[in-house]
């Protein structure tokens, strides 16, 4: 079992409520309001959970200051009122940001009983081998 801190406990909640409160305002048709609280609590959570200095260098690196730019804009872009455009920005960012970590998460559902064989259909394989493929550095 891994041994948590209560920072990294607090943030696991933010990052948690962060993720509903996206889910739930796009549900509701991009609600503004709910995506702005939603933006705030997941960066708050990912802060707290991996530290304020590892979350500074994982967003500044050189080559991640363009996926940085576009998920932090996204982010500000919902803020101002502009959900549909802020959330595109923002997803694009986080693809652009966490494109290193797929072949990982790939890998892990591979090895779970039923979302494994899920994977493992023809038309779903080809798409999931190109996401398996590591090509970039993280």
């Amino acid at each position: 079992m891994i041994s948590l801190t209560d920072s990294q406990k607090i943030g696991m909640g933010l990052t948690g409520f962060g993720v509903f409160f996206l889910f739930f305002g796009m549900v509701l048709f991009f609600d503004k309001a709910l995506l702005a609280i939603g933006n705030i609590l997941f960066v708050a959570g990912l802060a707290f959970v991996i530290g304020l200095e590892r979350t500074f260098r994982f967003f500044f690196q050189k080559h991640k200051i363009k996926a940085t730019s576009f998920f932090l804009g996204g982010v500000f872009v919902v803020l101002l009122g502009w959900p549909i455009i802020g959330v595109v920005l923002e997803v694009y960012g986080f693809f652009l940001l966490f494109r290193g970590f797929f072949p990982v998460v790939v890998g892990f559902i591979r090895r779970i009983p039923v979302l494994g064989s899920i994977l493992n259909l023809p038309f779903i394989s080809t798409y999931a081998d190109k996401v398996g493929e590591s090509n970039t550095m993280v």
